[in-house]
């Protein structure tokens, strides 16, 4: 008996064992991670040329990897394109301070009372729905085709997504902490400032983080309109030229210095908060 119980299935031989790198959620390996990350670059630039250098598509629709290189080495040696990139990295940057520095305390407020949470939340729930474009008319009358305007558009595209995010971040702290600390004698201000703050700051600042991303996809409608200077009026420009190779290379730094600031954000959350990334 002992023997037959031993023996290993016939059933489970003949089933082999999954590679280890197909396994669902199997983890790999930093240099892995960025291998394929370049890989899949390097297969959309190739496709890319194929298509435009092999005359599948007319230059007028899209232009080819060497011609945008050029374009854009264009763009910084004879237009200025530095002052572009910078007047528009303070835009998006302006825009999103704005926003965080009024929509974390409402968020944390929101998340920690729930008499603030009722009042809130209706209209901070429906002005997200709102898109920061169809805003634009209305701030072109109140603050005029200035730089105010172009803060407001990344502000109002960001505060209300940061208010609810913070808010549900706060709202889901441990119960157990908050009992504990109301059983060692805490007060109800003591109890945001020492338990839901800190336990909800890794998750906020995530949150930041992502909503700075989302910020960076606004910039182009603020410049749409109005603006001299900037990413977005140069792609406008480009767009009016039929110019698709430095439209192109506009996108690409626009995608670039988000990916930059991305890591940036992340670092930075590792290091201030290195305790909540510990598995």
């Amino acid at each position: 008996m002992n023997r037959t119980l031993g023996a290993q299935s016939p059933l489970v031989e003949s089933v082999p064992l999954p590679r280890r790198r197909l396994r669902p959620l199997e983890p790999v390996s930093t240099r892995t991670r960025w291998v394929l990350g370049v890989a899949f670059f390097v297969l959309f630039v190739a496709a890319w040329a194929v298509f435009t250098l092999g005359g599948f598509v007319s230059p007028t629709f899209l232009a080819s990897p060497v011609t945008m290189v050029q374009e854009g080495w264009l763009l910084f040696t004879e237009f200025g394109f530095l002052h572009d990139i910078g007047m528009t990295v303070w835009r998006v940057v302006g825009g999103f301070t704005m926003a965080a520095i009024m929509a974390v305390p409402l968020g944390i407020a929101m998340g920690a009372h729930k008499g603030v949470e009722a009042f809130l939340e209706p209209f901070v729930s429906f002005c997200r729905y709102l898109p920061a474009s169809a805003f634009i008319p209305l701030l072109i009358l109140w603050a005029g085709l200035g730089e105010l305007q172009k803060l407001l558009v990344i502000f109002i595209g960001s505060v209300f997504q940061i208010i609810l995010m913070v808010a549900v971040t706060v709202g889901n702290a441990r119960r157990d902490l908050v009992e504990a600390a109301y059983t060692l004698g805490a007060t109800p201000t003591g109890i945001v400032r020492r338990v839901l703050i800190p336990g909800a700051a890794p998750d906020i600042a995530e949150t930041l983080r992502l909503v700075l991303g989302w910020a960076w996809t606004y910039i182009i409608v603020a410049e749409l309109i109005g603006a001299s200077s900037g990413i977005g009026h140069m792609i406008t420009d480009s767009q009016a030229l039929l110019n698709t190779g430095q439209i192109i290379f506009g996108i690409i730094i626009i995608g670039l210095i988000g990916l930059v600031s991305d890591f940036a954000f992340k670092a930075l959350n590792h290091r201030l908060f290195a305790w909540s990334f510990v598995r």
